[in-house]
């Protein structure tokens, strides 16, 4: 019996030497460090092509910061061990310069130059100006009357706009009353009762003399509608959008809350939810940006684009949008252009774009909380 112990300690497995440990380790991190740098490749190409085409390519596309993030370990790790395999992921991120110009900004102050017309405008989802309470601050629509009272913009693009024909929310009225905007142009997608409007308003201290609605046949407040609005003897066209949303339910919300606490692997069947509801907005908005940029094609003004387009600036509903257009963040934004602080996605998605003809100066993100976007603001000039 003593001799049968001895052979079975003796035939017991013998643990790997640690060396071989931190060598499988090693290769396995190596391997890892691969793998960031093809998914950042990946989500370079999320830009140009429509996700109607093939949509996991937007995937990669809106975990852009993520997979920056992870690369940029990478070479910080690699440089701390003086290897030069930091260059893996450092070209890779040198080749996406311009995705990244998109998030981050450093400019010197810049102005509109000798421009006959200095105006300022802001863009602004004031979800339903807190019509649900869900801040729970019955004071949110008043302090954003005075933000837009401090502001004093010329040309304002309102999405999530809600009006009532009685009662406290009166916002049109109230709204054209304090203003220096007077003039308005409002398109409601739901009306409920007859007295009670959802949808969007762009309001402007200059004259409106053509105003139209472009239609996505869906039922709900994501639209596109466009202004035309006469300064002097000029006249420029506002596009004021608000594409597709995601619309994430609570659960969704409480699951990607509480990603990082799970231990019960069948909790990720909730995912299917979010990636089915992410890849159907992906489609939408690729279709709807598509047709907003051939109904600029054939305007014959300086065109300004404002609004909410619920996509980041690493998608093909951005690139599409940004045909021969301008970004007022690119030219005259400062730090981070986070525009969106809700739980998904916390990035910029908020935007002014411009024809090339039209010159940027002192592009602004306002950090308040009094929705769950930030409104923007920039001065633009225009003629001569």
């Amino acid at each position: 019996m003593e001799e049968q112990g001895k052979e079975a300690v003796t035939k017991s497995p013998t643990p790997p030497p640690p060396g071989r440990k931190r060598s499988i380790l090693r290769i396995l991190f190596i391997w890892i460090n691969y793998l960031s740098v093809a998914l950042l490749l990946f989500s370079y190409l999320a830009p140009y092509v429509s996700p109607r085409i093939f949509w996991p390519l937007a995937f990669f596309g809106i975990s852009y910061p993520i997979l920056l993030i992870v690369n940029l370990l990478f070479v910080i790790y690699w440089l701390l061990v003086w290897r030069m395999r930091f260059l893996y992921s450092f070209i890779a991120i040198l080749l996406g310069l311009n995705i990244l110009n998109g998030y981050v900004q450093f400019n010197l102050k810049k102005t509109p130059g000798n421009s006959k017309h200095k105006l300022k405008i802001m863009s602004y989802n004031t979800k339903l100006f807190d019509l649900y309470n869900w801040s729970h601050n019955l004071e949110t629509r008043s302090k954003i009357f005075d933000l837009l009272k401090s502001e004093s913009p010329d040309i304002v693009c309102m999405q999530e706009f809600y009006n009532s024909d009685k009662g406290h929310f009166r916002n049109l009225d109230t709204l054209v009353k304090f203003q220096k905007a007077k003039y308005s142009h409002v398109e409601y997608q739901v009306t409920l009762r007859g007295t009670d409007h959802w949808g969007m308003a762009t309001f402007s201290s200059y004259p409106i003399v053509n105003r139209g609605h472009i239609d996505f046949n869906t039922f709900g407040n994501n639209s596109c509608m466009y202004t035309d609005i006469k300064v002097d003897e000029d006249t420029i066209r506002v596009y004021n959008v608000h594409l597709q949303s995601m619309h994430f339910s609570n659960n969704d919300y409480k699951f990607m809350e509480a990603l990082l606490d799970i231990k019960d692997l069948n909790e990720f069947k909730e995912s299917r939810s979010i990636l089915r509801r992410l890849k159907w907005a992906f489609k939408r908005r690729a279709g709807q940006a598509e047709i907003i940029e051939t109904h600029i094609a054939g305007c014959h003004y300086p065109v300004i684009i404002c609004g909410d387009f619920n996509d980041t600036p690493a998608s093909y509903t951005y690139h599409t949008l940004c045909t021969g257009m301008n970004d007022a963040f690119l030219e005259t934004g400062n730090g981070f252009g986070r525009t969106y602080y809700g739980k998904f996605p916390s990035f910029r998605i908020d935007y002014i774009l411009h024809s090339k003809g039209i010159q940027t100066s002192d592009f602004k993100t306002i950090i308040t909380e009094l929705s769950d976007h930030y409104p923007i603001t920039c001065t633009i000039g225009f003629g001569k």
